[in-house]
């Protein structure tokens, strides 16, 4: 049964360490659970394993670095501590050696020190994205050789559902009983964050739904024991 609240947790993680595949995962994603650590006095950390220059968005020439600064205003506006971009290949995640993928993670472990790792839950990386599958796996491995607890966002099915209805989308979601936190949250720092994204937030978007749908509440699943 999903648990209605996530008080303990949230008082008494002091470090988190974010760890996406793209620039704006963070914001479209994570960012109201990002920013109700921030709120309650956690450092929260972000690392991003691409640049995102494969998007079909945003029509611009250098578009890594249009989406790298795009990430570092975002990360602003939920009071990141600190965000680290990645040189991976957009859209290549599962051709990169897993072993590359985990040392580069591994470094920023080392470097924040996180008793709580957050992540896209990775069955289909919740959009059906490979990278995002990749990313939270490889995470999930490190957290695991850490003994550091992992907690992955997820989506409700009669969300998923309705998505997939009116946009045509491939998306996970998840029956009550398989979500194990449902997290109240104040959107207005999200909404900032995804503003930053210029490239990326097209109006009229399944974005935007989707959080009209969810209205304040977010789901995460424990993930530390599925490694």
């Amino acid at each position: 049964m999903v648990k209605t609240t996530m008080a303990n947790t949230l008082g008494q993680t002091r470090r988190v360490l974010v760890v996406v595949a793209h620039p704006d995962d963070e914001s479209f994603g994570l960012g109201a659970v990002i920013h109700a650590f921030v709120r309650r006095g956690a450092d929260v950390d972000v690392l991003c394993l691409t640049r995102g220059e494969a998007s079909t968005l945003g029509g611009h020439t250098d578009l890594g670095a249009v989406r790298e600064a795009e990430l570092r205003r975002a990360g602003e506006s939920l009071g990141v501590r600190e965000v680290e971009l990645a040189n991976f290949p957009d859209g290549g995640l599962e051709s990169v050696d897993r072993l590359e993928l985990e040392q580069r993670i591994q470094g920023a472990f080392a470097r924040t020190a996180p008793d709580l790792v957050l992540v896209f839950d990775p069955r289909d990386g919740v959009t059906g994205h490979p990278d995002h599958r990749v990313a939270s796996e490889v995470a999930m491995k490190v957290a695991a050789s850490h003994g550091i607890r992992v907690l992955g966002w997820a989506l409700p099915v009669e969300v998923t559902r309705v998505l997939e209805e009116e946009f045509g989308a491939r998306l996970c979601g998840y029956p009550a009983d398989e979500l194990h936190h449902a997290l109240e949250v104040v959107r207005d720092a999200q909404r900032r964050a995804i503003d930053a994204h210029a490239s990326q937030a097209v109006p009229g978007s399944m974005l935007w739904r989707r959080l009209e749908l969810l209205g304040d509440r977010e789901y995460l699943r424990d993930l530390t024991s599925q490694v």
